[in-house]
This record gives structure tokens, C-alpha cells and sequence, in this order.
């Protein structure tokens, strides 16, 4: 799994540059997202805008990463689109994550809430 990191505040912006979260990369996929919040990251928007192909492996990754960062954390996705989108409103998993169509607006709803 390939990522682009960049940090924007307290708020950490991870891109997945590759197309497919599927079952053969889930346990990186987690493996990555623990790492994040291994390292203190408590607001995470997940860019997905250049993933065109997601399959219950790859939510199962997501969901256990968002279990992971506890009640201090939030995981927010963003730029999903086509099938992407549609796999989280048939699992109704974009009711569990928040999403947002860019990253700028993910970024500041995680902003607005990582403020005391």
C-alpha cells in the first residue's frame, strides 16, 4: 500500500495512491492506519479519491483502524467516488464514517471538532 502524508494542523491527510483496497492489501491497509495511530494521530481524513475499487476487506481494515483510535479519534473520508462511494452507502458504512466529497472540508470539520 502506498501513501501521501501531509499534515494540516493536528489533523493528518493520508492519500492512498493505489487503486484497489481489496483483500490481497487489507492487512497492510490496516497494518498503515495503526501506524498512524500508533504515532498519535487522533484526526485522520483518509483521501480516497483515487481509489476506484474497495471490496468488505478494505472496510474491515477501516472500521478496525476507527476502533482503534478510541473516542479521542476520528477517521473522516474523503473524495471517494463511483464505486468507492457506492460500497459505503450499501454497507451503510458512510452512516459510521464521516465523508466528505474533498479534503478541505474533511479537514476542517476534523479542525472544528479537535478543538477543547
Amino acid at each position: 500500500m502506498r501513501f501521501e502524508e501531509n499534515k494540516v494542523g493536528d489533523v493528518l491527510v493520508a492519500k492512498v495512491l493505489d487503486g484497489r483496497i481489496a483483500a490481497d492489501v487489507a492487512p497492510r491497509f490496516k497494518a498503515h492506519l495503526a501506524e498512524y495511530v500508533r504515532q498519535g494521530n487522533l484526526a485522520i481524513v483518509l483521501d480516497l479519491g483515487a481509489v476506484t475499487f474497495i471490496d468488505s476487506s478494505g472496510l474491515g481494515a477501516l472500521v478496525s483502524s476507527l476502533k482503534s483510535m478510541g473516542k479521542e479519534g476520528d477517521l473522516a473520508i474523503a473524495g471517494a467516488q463511483g464505486g468507492v462511494a457506492s460500497m459505503f452507502k450499501l454497507t451503510r458504512m458512510d452512516k459510521v464514517f464521516r465523508m466528505y466529497p474533498t479534503i478541505n472540508e474533511a479537514v476542517s470539520a476534523l479542525s472544528v471538532t479537535a478543538v477543547p
